[in-house]
C-alpha cells in the first residue's frame, strides 16, 4: 500500500491513531515523511476524499468533546474515555489543521473546496472558544486563517477579521511582539473589508486606538506603517485617532514625540482627496491652533510645537508650502496682533520659523511682494511692547538672517542688524531681550557671509559685558566663544583685554569659566614654549593679578595635566633665576632659559608672591592627577624640594611666605626638612591673641603630613594646663615630652579645634587617628565644667581661673566633639552617654541658680544671685544649642531626646527658665522634625510607643513656654515683649514642623497657640467700659502684645496659616468657643488674617463656624448692656466682610 493510500485510509475515526501517528511522523523532521509532499501528489478525487474524511473525523471529535469543556476537562483530571479526552481532541483538531493548511499550499485555480471551506468553519469556531493556555494550537489555526485570506478564498473575510484581531489581541501581550506586528501590518488590506460603522467591530476599532498608546507600535517600522495606513482606513476614524494622540501628548517622551510627528507627516504625504483635507484640517491645523493658543507652561505646548516645527523643516516642497500657506491663513496673521502677549509670542515663533508663508502658485511679483510684507511685519514684532514677544521676534529674525542672508536685500539686512545691535541689546527694560540679542547673534554667524557686517556692528557691544544680569553676561560670552570658533571677528576687537580681565577678577564661576575659555589660548599657548608660558603668566599678572588667580584656577579644564606640571616648573625656574640661586641640578639650558626670564621680573616681590600663588592653584589643580602617577609626583617633589629652603630664606615677605607655606603642605615632610621641623615650635609660641591667618596654614601643613597627633596632643596639654591645680599631675609626663616651659593657651586651643573640626581634609586626618587621643582630649573638655561650677559659685572673681567665655567655649566643644566621636563609632551610646551626664550635670549644678530662694535681706547674697543667674541661663543655652546640632545631624536616640526634653522642662520650671525658651524652642523643632508624622500615626493605637511619648512631652513643653511668655508679657510688658521676639524665630521654625501633622499629640499645639490669643484678646474685650471703646482689630498692631507676636509668625506661612485655621474651624465646631467675647476675639483674628490676604478657603470656612454659633446670642444682646450690643453689631459687620472676601 502506498503512502497516500495508508494517508488516506488513516483519516477517519476508527484509524484515528494511526492518522494521529503520520502527523508525529511529518512533526519529527529525522523522518522522511512529509503531509505536503503527500498531499500534493493526491489526485483531486483523492484529495476531496481526504477533505470529507477529516471534515467527518472533526465533526465527530468536536461533538464528543466540545472545546468549551476542554479547559473543564483538564482541570477535573478524571478519567475519561479516548473519545471524549480533551488532550486527545485537541491532537485531533491539531492534525486537521495541519493537513488544512498544506491542502491551502498544494490548491489550485479551479479546484473545488467546499469541503475545506467547511472544515476551516469547524476550525474558525474552535479558534474563538479555544482556550488562553493552548497558544500553539492556536498559532495553527490562526495561521490558517491568515493563509485563507492572503489565498483570496470564499469568505475570506471572515477569516481575515479573525486573524487580525488575534494578531492585535497577541500584540499587546506578548513581550517581544516584534512578529505579531510584522503580521498586523500584512493584514492591514483586512481593515478595508469592515464595516467600520458596525457595531460587530466595535473590539477591532478599540484594539486600533489602542495601537496609538503602544510605545512598541509606534517605534516598530511596520507599526508605524501600520498606524499610518488607520489615517487612510477611514475618514471618520481620522478625528478619533487624532484625539486619542492628543489626550496622550503629555505622556509621550521627545523620541515618542519624533516618531508620532513622522507618522502625521506620512499620513498626510500619502492622503488624497477628502482624506488629505481632513487630516490638514483635522490634525495639522488643530496643532498650528493649539501652538498659538496654549500656555506656554501647558506640559502639551512644547510638544504640540514640535510637531509644527517638524512640518516647517520640511518647507522647500511645493505641496507643504501651499499646504502651509493654506492652514496658517486664517489663524497666523490675526494671533500676530492678539490682546494676549502669550498669544503674539507662540505666533511670532511659528511665523518666523516657517518664514515665508507664501502661496507657490503665485507669480514671482506677487510672492515677493507678500515675503516684503512678512519682513515688515517682523520689524514691527521686534517693537512689540511685552519683552516676551521682543524676544521671540529676535530669535526668529536671526534664524530668518543666517537662513535667507544671501536672498535678503543689504538695506532689510541692514535694519534688522541695527535694531538688534542698537536697539535691542541694550533694552534695559528687560533683561530677557538683551538675552536673547547675543544668544542669537550666536546663530547669525553660523552663516559665513555675516562676518563682514558683524565685524563693523559688534564692536559697539563691549560694554555689554559688564551688564547687570548674570544671564546677559554669559549670552554676550558664548557669542565671544563663537565669534573666536568661526574666525567672524578678533574677539579682543569686540571687546578690550582689559574688561575681559576686569570681569574675570569679580565675576561668579560661570562667566569666569566662559572668559577663561576665551583667553585659554591667548595666555597658555600649548604649541608654543615653556618659556613663552611664562612670559605669558607674567604679563597676565601684571595686567589683573586676581584674574591671573581666577585663570589659573580653570586652566585644567583646557589641558593636561603634564602641561600643567611642566608650567609649574617653568614657574620654578624663573623664580630660581630671579634669587640668582646657583643649584646644581640646573643645566645650562636652565641657566639660559633663567637669564632670558631674568629681566621680566628684576625685584618685583608683588609679581614673585603671585608667581608663586599660581604655583599654588596649579598644584591644587592637579593633585589627584599627581597621585595617580607615583614617578610624576617624587619628581615634582623633588624639584620643589630643592629650592623651598631657598624661597623662605629669600621671599620673608607676608605675600610670599602664605604661598609657600601652602606649597610647603603639597609635599611630604622630608621634602621641606627646614620648614617642616619648626612647624610644630611656631604653633606652640603663637600668640593667645593671634588670627586664624596666622595660624590655619601651619595646621594644614601639619595635618598633610600626618604629624595631626602632634596638633591634638598640643591641645589637649593646652586644655589640661590651663585647669585648676588638681589637673597637674596628671599633666606631668607629658610636659617632658614637650621640652620646653610655655604657658597654657587654651583660647589658642579652642581656635586650632575650630580650624581642625570646621574643615573636612583636616576633620578627617583628625579622626583617623584613633579613638585613645581624642577620647583622652574628649575627658579633658569634659573636666572643665568645674571651672563653670566655680565661676557660678564663687562670690569674687579669681585672676587664675579661666574666663567664662573659654569655659563656655570648651562646653561646646565638648559636645560637637562627642558628636563627632559617637558617629565616628561603629558601635555603642558611650558619647551619647556623656551628652546625657552633661545634661544630667546641668540639671542638678547649674539650674539651682535659675531658682530664686527666698530673700533673707542679704544684699550681697542678692547680688550674688543677680551676677550668677544670666551665667546659668548662658550655659544652659549653650548646652541645649550642642543638643540642637546633636539632633540637627541625626545622632539622637529615644533616650538621648527624652533626657534632653527633661532638662528642658526642669530649666522651664526655673524662676528664670524662661531666658533659656529660644534655645527649648530649637530643641523642639529638632525632636518634632526626626519623626515622620505616617510613622507615628501607625503606632497611635500603642499608647506606651517611645515616640508617642516623647511627641506628647514635646506638646507639654510648647504649652508650657506660650504659658510663660504669657506670663512673662503680663508681668514685665517691656521685658516680655523682648523675650518674645527673642522666639520668633524659634516659634517660626517649629510651627512649620508642627503643621505637618494633622494628629494628636503635635496638632494640640495649634489649639494652645488659638487658646492664648483668645483668652488675651478676650480679657481686652471683658475690660471694656464705654460703648465707643469697642473696635475691631484689622492690623497685627491692634491686637494685644503676645497675639501679634503669635500672629506674625503664623502669618509669615501660608501652610502654618491654614493649620492654625484648620484648628479654628475644629474648635468652633466643638463648642469649645461659645460666649460673645470669645466669638468676637476669634473673629478679630480671622479680620486679621482677612487683611493678610492668606488662606482664603479657610477663612471663610472659619467664618462660617463662627456665624453658626454667633446667632444664638442674637437676642441676648437685645436684652443685654449697650456694650453687649455695640460687641454684637460689630462681630456681625465684621463677619460680614469676610464671608464677602
Amino acid at each position: 500500500m502506498s503512502k497516500r493510500e495508508a494517508f488516506l485510509e488513516a483519516a477517519c475515526k476508527e484509524n484515528v491513531e494511526d492518522f494521529l501517528r503520520f502527523v508525529q511522523l511529518h512533526k519529527d523532521k529525522t523522518e522522511p515523511f512529509d503531509v505536503e509532499e503527500v498531499v500534493q501528489e493526491m489526485p483531486r478525487d483523492q484529495r476531496q476524499t481526504l477533505w470529507r474524511n477529516l471534515a467527518s473525523l472533526l465533526q465527530e471529535v468536536l461533538h464528543e468533546s466540545p472545546p468549551e469543556r476542554w479547559e473543564e476537562g483538564r482541570g477535573e483530571g478524571m478519567e475519561v474515555e479516548l473519545a471524549a479526552d480533551p488532550k486527545h481532541a485537541m491532537t485531533v483538531v491539531d492534525g486537521v489543521t495541519l493537513v488544512a493548511a498544506v491542502s491551502l499550499k498544494v490548491l489550485q485555480d479551479g479546484d473545488t473546496y467546499s469541503v475545506l471551506l467547511e472544515i476551516a468553519h469547524k476550525l474558525h469556531d474552535v479558534l474563538v472558544s479555544l482556550p488562553v493556555s493552548e497558544a500553539p494550537l492556536q498559532l495553527r489555526i490562526h495561521t490558517l486563517c491568515e493563509a485563507w485570506w492572503k489565498k483570496g478564498l470564499k469568505e475570506k473575510e471572515k477569516f481575515g477579521r479573525t486573524a487580525i484581531l488575534i494578531s492585535l489581541q497577541k500584540s499587546f501581550i506578548l513581550k517581544k511582539p516584534g512578529v505579531e506586528i510584522q503580521r498586523v501590518w500584512s493584514l492591514h488590506d483586512v481593515l478595508l473589508s469592515l464595516d467600520y460603522a458596525s457595531e460587530d467591530n466595535k473590539q477591532i476599532i478599540d484594539l486600533l486606538l489602542q495601537c496609538f498608546h503602544s510605545p512598541v507600535y509606534i517605534r516598530n517600522d511596520d507599526g508605524k506603517r501600520f498606524l499610518v495606513f488607520l489615517f487612510s482606513w477611514n475618514i471618520h476614524f481620522i478625528w478619533v485617532i487624532h484625539g486619542t494622540i492628543k489626550n496622550q501628548l503629555e505622556f509621550y517622551s521627545k523620541t515618542m514625540m519624533t516618531h508620532i510627528t513622522e507618522i502625521y507627516f506620512r499620513a498626510w504625504k500619502k492622503a488624497i482627496g477628502d482624506f488629505l483635507d481632513q487630516i490638514e484640517s483635522t490634525c495639522i491645523q488643530d496643532f498650528m491652533q493649539n501652538a498659538i493658543f496654549l500656555h506656554r507652561t501647558s506640559p502639551v505646548h512644547a510638544k504640540v510645537r514640535q510637531i509644527v516645527s517638524y512640518v516647517h523643516a520640511r518647507k522647500g516642497c511645493h505641496k507643504v508650502d501651499k499646504m502651509l500657506y493654506n492652514l496658517y491663513k486664517p489663524i497666523l496673521w490675526k494671533a500676530l496682533s492678539a490682546p494676549n502677549f502669550e498669544v503674539r509670542a507662540n505666533a511670532t515663533f511659528l511665523f518666523t520659523e516657517a518664514f515665508p508663508v507664501h502661496d507657490p502658485d503665485q507669480n514671482n511679483k506677487n510672492i515677493d511682494e507678500a515675503i516684503q510684507k512678512q519682513l515688515d511685519t517682523a520689524m514691527g514684532l521686534l517693537n512689540d511692547p511685552h519683552p516676551t514677544v521682543r524676544s521671540t521676534a529676535t530669535l526668529g529674525v536671526c534664524k530668518i538672517l543666517a537662513k535667507c542672508w544671501e536672498l535678503l536685500p543689504p538695506t532689510v539686512i541692514a535694519d534688522f542688524l541695527k535694531k538688534l545691535v542698537t536697539d535691542l541689546a541694550v533694552d534695559s527694560s528687560s533683561p530677557d531681550v538683551r538675552c536673547s540679542v547675543f544668544k542669537c547673534l550666536a546663530i547669525v554667524l553660523d552663516n559665513a557671509l555675516s562676518h563682514p557686517l558683524l565685524e563693523k556692528l559688534l564692536p559697539t557691544l563691549k560694554y555689554s559685558l559688564h551688564d547687570t544680569s548674570e544671564k546677559v553676561r554669559i549670552a554676550f560670552l558664548d557669542m565671544l566663544i563663537k565669534v573666536k570658533a568661526v574666525r567672524a571677528a578678533k574677539f579682543w576687537d569686540v571687546c578690550n583685554m582689559d574688561h575681559l580681565l576686569a570681569r574675570l577678577a569679580i565675576d561668579s564661576h560661570s562667566v569666569s569659566k566662559r572668559i577663561v575659555d576665551l583667553l585659554f589660548k591667548s595666555f597658555f599657548p600649548v604649541n608654543d614654549s615653556e618659556r613663552e608660558w611664562c612670559c605669558r603668566c607674567i604679563t597676565l599678572i601684571q595686567m589683573n593679578p586676581i584674574a591671573a588667580r581666577k585663570f589659573y584656577l580653570y586652566a585644567h579644564k583646557h589641558t593636561a595635566p603634564t602641561n600643567i606640571i611642566k608650567l609649574m616648573l617653568a614657574i620654578r625656574r624663573v623664580l630660581n633665576s630671579c634669587i640668582q640661586a646657583d643649584l646644581s641640578e640646573m643645566n645650562d639650558s636652565n641657566k639660559e632659559n633663567s637669564a632670558q626670564a631674568e629681566p621680566l621680573l628684576g625685584k618685583d616681590t608683588s609679581v614673585m608672591a603671585r608667581l608663586l600663588e599660581v604655583v599654588v592653584i596649579l598644584w591644587r589643580s592637579v593633585e589627584k592627577a599627581l597621585k595617580q602617577h607615583e614617578e610624576a609626583q617624587k619628581y615634582t617633589f623633588a624639584k620643589f624640594g630643592n629650592v623651598m629652603a631657598k624661597y623662605f630664606q629669600t621671599f620673608e615677605d607676608e605675600q610670599c611666605t602664605v604661598p609657600l607655606i601652602q606649597l610647603a603642605s603639597f609635599m611630604p615632610a622630608a621634602a621641606v626638612p627646614t620648614f617642616s621641623c619648626g612647624v610644630l615650635s611656631r604653633l606652640r609660641r603663637m600668640d593667645p591673641g593671634a588670627a586664624p591667618a596666622q595660624f590655619s596654614q601651619l595646621l594644614d601643613c601639619m595635618c598633610s603630613w600626618g604629624h595631626a597627633a602632634d596638633i591634638l596632643e598640643l591641645v589637649t596639654d593646652w586644655l589640661a594646663e590651663a585647669l585648676p591645680k588638681q589637673g597637674e599631675k596628671g599633666n606631668t609626663n607629658r610636659k617632658v615630652r614637650i621640652q620646653e616651659t610655655v604657658e597654657a593657651k587654651p583660647d589658642l586651643a579652642l581656635a586650632y579645634l575650630e580650624h581642625l573640626f570646621s574643615r573636612t581634609s583636616t576633620r578627617e586626618k583628625v579622626l583617623a587617628l584613633g579613638e585613645r587621643p581624642l577620647k583622652q582630649l574628649h575627658s579633658v573638655l569634659g573636666n572643665w565644667r568645674s571651672v563653670l561650677y566655680t565661676h557660678l559659685s564663687a562670690t569674687t572673681k579669681d585672676p587664675k581661673t579661666p574666663s567664662v567665655e573659654t569655659a563656655l567655649k570648651v562646653l561646646m566643644y565638648h559636645g560637637r566633639l562627642g558628636a563627632h566621636l559617637q558617629h565616628h563609632s561603629s558601635e555603642g551610646r558611650d558619647y551619647l552617654l556623656s551628652l546625657e551626664n552633661v545634661a544630667a550635670w546641668v540639671a542638678e549644678r547649674v539650674l539651682p541658680f535659675l531658682t530664686k530662694h527666698p530673700s533673707h535681706g542679704d544684699e550681697e547674697e542678692e547680688g550674688d544671685l543677680a551676677r550668677s543667674e544670666p551665667l546659668a541661663a548662658q550655659i544652659t543655652e549653650s548646652f541645649l544649642t550642642v543638643c540642637r546640632d546633636v539632633l540637627l545631624v541625626g545622632l539622637g536616640d529615644e533616650t538621648l531626646k527624652g533626657q534632653i526634653l527633661r532638662l528642658c522642662s526642669l530649666t522651664l520650671l526655673s524662676d528664670a527658665g524662661y531666658l533659656c525658651i529660644p534655645a527649648v524652642l530649637l530643641i523642639l523643632k529638632e525632636v518634632a522634625d526626626s519623626y515622620v508624622p505616617e510613622d507615628i500615626n501607625q503606632a497611635q493605637e500603642n499608647q506606651e510607643d517611645p515616640a508617642a511619648v516623647i511627641l506628647g512631652v514635646v506638646a507639654n513643653i510648647f504649652q508650657k513656654i506660650i504659658e510663660l511668655l504669657a506670663r512673662r508679657v503680663r508681668k514685665e510688658p517691656e521685658e516680655g515683649k523682648q523675650l518674645c521676639q527673642s522666639a520668633v524665630p524659634g516659634l517660626t521654625d517649629f510651627l512649620q514642623v508642627a503643621q505637618t501633622w494633622d494628629t494628636a499629640p503635635l496638632s494640640g499645639v495649634f489649639a494652645t497657640l488659638f487658646a492664648v490669643i483668645v483668652v488675651e484678646k478676650r480679657h481686652l474685650l471683658q475690660k471694656i467700659t464705654h460703648p465707643e471703646e469697642v473696635m475691631t482689630s484689622e492690623s497685627l498692631e491692634d491686637m494685644p502684645p503676645l497675639s501679634n507676636i503669635l500672629l506674625s509668625v503664623i502669618l509669615k506661612s501660608p501652610s502654618v496659616t491654614r493649620a492654625f485655621l484648620t484648628e479654628v474651624v475644629s474648635s468652633l465646631d466643638s463648642e469649645a468657643i461659645c460666649s460673645l467675647h470669645e466669638l468676637t476675639a476669634v473673629l478679630h483674628v480671622l479680620v486679621v488674617i482677612k487683611h493678610a490676604g492668606q488662606s482664603k478657603a479657610g477663612l471663610k470656612s472659619a467664618a462660617t463656624s463662627v456665624q453658626q454659633q454667633l446667632h444664638k446670642h442674637a437676642v441676648m444682646s437685645a436684652d443685654g448692656t449697650d456694650i453687649q450690643r455695640v460687641i454684637y453689631e460689630s462681630s456681625v459687620k465684621a463677619l460680614n466682610e469676610i464671608l464677602d472676601f
